[in-house]
């Protein structure tokens, strides 16, 4: 997804929970055919762990003929994690990936040195009209591998760890949560899952990362007596025990990993620990020098400011 610039999400008290180090509310924006809320990055806190950029995509109901059409846009310095819960979008990239995005897969795009990629509805879902949720994500490299060669890793839904119980369901997207570890290979030690609860039913939250982070996509949680309603961003500080119950069904993301080596610098699409990198990517895709992404004649232009 391409950065579009928008008012900060606003942190909010953090009520008696004293292992609350923030709660978000992130910001809604209607970007045509739907709405997003941005979570972070935010003035208060830039990351957690690695992740630099959450959004949550939709929900959003498509009638025939109406799609998303992101065209080619450039990243530098990241890797993008597109996780849907329903709909589809027909991933492009300059690399010569071409594949269609469902729900509950895992689908990590490294840009590294650079790549440049389209996100547009499927052919059949745009003559059909769907439904279109899920949550979009950028991971800063480590700096060791900020320039490193652009790819991209699939894994679909059945390939992806689950864990079951009575009135809880967790698919662990990357990393190791609740004793189960995703196949996803990582350039850093980070974490994410998909996790729904029943009415009453409760989950622990892992004390193994040192950042952890939960986006209450819909419905509502209580932690340590206080309720947290959905769309919300809850940062936790590190080392103490966390108990999450639900307070009505309710669908949320865990997320965290290591402390980043350091800030990092967002312009645009672009993620850098150096400016002078950040103005090199400016320059070439400007002028062109991106690898195309093939079947696309169209492309989003450098922003003037």
């Amino acid at each position: 997804m391409s950065w579009m610039p928008d008012k900060d999400p606003v942190a909010g008290d953090r009520k008696s929970c004293d292992a609350l180090e923030f709660a978000i509310v992130p910001r809604a924006r209607d970007i045509g055919n739907f709405e997003v809320r941005r979570a972070l990055p935010q003035a208060a806190r830039q990351m957690v762990g690695p992740f630099i950029f959450l959004d949550q995509m939709g929900p959003a109901a498509m009638p025939p003929g109406i799609g998303m059409d992101v065209r080619p846009h450039p990243h530098i310095g990241l890797a993008t994690v597109t996780y849907l819960f329903e709909g589809a979008i027909m991933h492009r990239d300059s690399e010569g990936n071409a594949l269609e995005i469902l729900p509950g897969a895992m689908n990590l795009m490294t840009a590294g040195s650079g790549i440049a990629h389209s996100e547009r509805t499927p052919d059949a879902q745009r003559k059909s009209g769907q439904r279109l949720s899920g949550m979009q994500s950028w991971i800063a490299l480590p700096k060791a591998h900020e320039e490193t060669a652009p790819g991209f890793q699939h894994y679909p839904e059945a390939d992806l760890p689950v864990v079951k119980d009575d009135g809880v369901t967790a698919r662990v997207i990357a990393g190791g949560v609740f004793g189960k570890r995703s196949p996803v290979k990582t350039l850093s030690d980070w974490f994410y899952a998909d996790v729904a609860l029943e009415t009453g039913k409760s989950v622990p939250l892992d004390t193994d990362y040192e950042e952890r982070a939960i986006y209450v996509a819909e419905g509502k949680v209580e932690i340590a007596g206080d309720i947290f309603e959905g769309p919300q961003l809850l940062i936790f500080r590190p080392g103490d025990r966390i108990t999450v119950k639900a307070a009505a069904p309710t669908r949320m993301m865990l997320l965290g990993g290591a402390t980043m080596d350091g800030p990092r610098i967002i312009w645009w699409n672009f993620v850098s620990s150096s400016k002078e990198r950040l103005e090199q990517a400016k320059e070439d895709w400007a002028q062109g020098r991106f690898k195309p992404v093939p079947g696309e004649t169209e492309f989003i232009p450098l922003p003037e400011k």
